[in-house]
């Protein structure tokens, strides 16, 4: 059985664990991605249809946008999730398990027209395959992969926790630290994450009454569960 999981080291010499995705799944999700785009694009067309030329100078610079900043918008402010990879419960983050940027959610959609070459996403298929992590060619540029959220949902405590977004701008390091807390608490003491949650009061702003209960839910939201 192929093993995909996938761990990073973090300082103090603690792991975290995810489970890379393969290409069945990145297809379906592309698939259903590729259709709401159309769909999209269908509509935009009907609207324009009465404004004549300038309508189809409108349409053309509504493609440009949907097909390039569709699915950027939807990594970055969904957590690393479009509509597709929502409904396949998987998601792209950094090679360090920590959200995608702005940046390297640009950079690996900008490479999709590599990975399109020689005809419709031969390249990116080949690297895919090929490649350890499941990593096309935009990946490899960002440093980015996918992950299956729905096999860290198996392995973490998150029912009846929702997700809570944290009150001020993070550091990378802040995050990783954030959802390592919520991977390892099965095996911690109560004192103990007390203890730990207490390091992380002034980003957290938790009372000592909830601070664990806050920390688990700011991992799950840096995770994308719900």
């Amino acid at each position: 059985m192929l093993d995909t999981a996938y761990r990073v080291e973090i300082p103090g010499g603690i792991e975290l664990e995810a489970h890379l995705v393969g290409p069945v799944a990145r297809i379906l999700a592309f698939v259903i991605d590729f259709c709401l785009r159309g769909i999209l694009l269908i509509i935009t067309a009907i609207a324009t249809i009465p404004l004549g030329e300038m309508g189809i100078g409108f349409w053309f610079i509504s493609w440009f946008l949907i097909e390039w900043f569709y699915p950027v918008l939807f990594e970055v402010f969904r957590r690393g999730q479009t509509p597709g990879k929502i409904a396949l419960g998987i998601a792209v983050v950094q090679d360090d398990l920590t959200p995608v940027t702005f940046g390297t959610s640009l950079v690996r959609n900008l490479l999709r027209t590599a990975d399109f070459m020689p005809f419709f996403y031969l390249a990116g298929l080949v690297t895919l395959v090929s490649n350890p992590r499941f990593q096309r060619l935009g990946d490899l540029a960002a440093g980015t992969l996918v992950i299956s959220i729905r096999e860290i949902s198996k392995t973490t405590r998150v029912e009846n926790m929702p997700p809570l977004a944290p009150p001020t701008t993070l550091l990378r390091s802040e995050q990783t630290a954030m959802v390592n807390f919520l991977q390892r608490s099965p095996q911690l003491s109560e004192p103990r994450q007390q203890e730990l949650a207490k390091i992380l009061d002034e980003v957290t702003h938790s009372s000592s009454d909830n601070r664990v209960q806050q920390l688990h839910r700011m991992g799950a939201w840096f995770l994308g569960l719900r």
